[in-house]
């Protein structure tokens, strides 16, 4: 009866007609993978809650668990590349044994998560941010065929393969990455508390949904455009010049070296290294945010260890068998790869869940989703769904 209960909310969401009220949370010409952020970033900051919290009260148990499953899977995946990732480039840097390096920044993410209260973490890591405007500057000192580029931008050349679909489904979950959504509706949460609201006034919400808007939007168009940029690079240096395939961070970057000089090798080696330690606190935290919140244990990185000691042990779980995937045989650019791939897979249920929950008046009340956010936060699910449906038809036709 639950099951039939959460299909019917799917079609009256999706369909219901609503007030022609303007939408407070759309910049306007705003993509749907920016509003599905959006729209996280609003349940958490009308709930109090976060993304795992609310599904548990409004979803299939088995739907929350095994989308909460796959997540902490392609996190740790993702931790064990960018770990790997960091310590080539210091060694390539600095010299020395990687390992020892991944080790080090292994223990340094966790004791930044465990000991540094959130109120302080949160600033590291939007400084840390500014380090990814080096690939930028990596591209500029590089000959880019910016014609080229841009007719093909626009007139993409499209493949009826499973390798091509499963790429395409990569680089949507690298853009639409469900972590993220866990991630931005903690901070919601972790801010209200450390500004001890409790009931707000309608108003004083409003201002801060436009503050949520503001934030999502700026924040999505400079990580689009890095990764385009980042894209670039690699396409324009790397492929062009024949190094197709790319087993480790360190040799893209020594590969980077003799075709676009010693900065843009300097530059791209650390940027590796400062999004690595943007990166691993935040998968290893939404990770044990998703954990926490769905079987209801104290969370928050704003909490002291003893306060919420499941929380602290899933992101200490998480880093750990991460690193120690760096001395197993696993290569962490195929593991990168495959947490990418499941990650679009992921994203789907994610999507339906945040825009099932924005659209219930029972969660949300008057700050349900408006008109423009339900179709346009809908069809980027229709999107990813349509992604996945034909890797997995494409990868079927081909055993079949």
């Amino acid at each position: 009866m639950r099951i039939r209960s959460w299909l019917r909310s799917i079609a009256e969401a999706f369909f219901s007609r609503r007030p022609s009220r303007p939408d407070r949370s759309d910049p306007g010409l705003n993509p749907g993978a920016c509003r599905s952020k959006l729209v996280s970033a609003r349940i958490g900051r009308v709930t109090g809650k976060g993304v795992a919290a609310n599904l548990r009260e409004h979803t299939p148990k088995w739907f929350l668990m095994s989308m909460v499953a796959l997540l902490v899977l392609a996190n740790t995946l993702n931790i064990a590349a960018d770990i790997a990732a960091m310590g080539e480039a210091l060694a390539l840097v600095a010299g020395g044994a990687p390992h020892f390096y991944s080790m080090a920044f292994g223990v340094l993410t966790v004791l930044l998560q465990v000991f540094v209260p959130y109120r302080r973490l949160a600033p590291i890591l939007k400084w840390l941010t500014l380090f990814l405007f080096s690939y930028v500057i990596a591209v500029f000192l590089v000959q880019v065929p910016w014609g080229r580029v841009l007719h093909d931008l626009l007139i993409p050349k499209l493949q009826w393969t499973p390798d091509y679909w499963m790429m395409l489904v990569a680089l949507l979950g690298t853009t639409i990455s469900p972590y993220l959504f866990f991630w931005q509706e903690a901070q919601e949460v972790e801010e209200l508390r450390l500004k001890g609201a409790g009931h707000a006034s309608e108003e004083e919400i409003r201002d801060d949904l436009q503050r949520v808007r503001r934030d999502t939007f700026i924040g999505m168009f400079f990580s689009n455009a890095i990764a385009f940029f980042i894209m670039v690079l690699g396409a324009a240096v790397l492929y062009a010049a024949g190094v197709r395939d790319v087993t480790s961070a360190a040799q893209a970057a020594q590969a980077l070296r003799p075709l676009a000089g010693e900065f843009a090798f300097a530059l791209f080696a650390g940027g590796i290294i400062a999004t690595g330690l943007l990166a691993v606190p935040v998968l290893a935290s939404s990770a044990a945010y998703a954990v926490a919140e769905a079987f209801g244990w104290p969370e928050g990185l704003e909490r002291r260890w003893y306060e919420a000691k499941r929380f602290y042990a899933i992101i200490t779980v998480a880093t750990v068998v991460g690193t120690g995937l760096d001395f197993s045989a696993i290569n962490p650019m195929k593991a990168l790869y495959w947490s990418a791939v499941v990650n679009g897979v992921v994203a789907v249920p994610v999507m339906v869940g945040l825009m099932l929950l924005a659209s219930k008046k029972a969660v949300m009340g008057s700050f349900t989703s408006g008109l423009k956010t339900t179709w346009f936060g809908w069809s980027g699910a229709l999107v990813m769904g349509l992604a996945v449906a034909l890797m997995f038809w494409d990868l079927a036709r081909q055993f079949l």
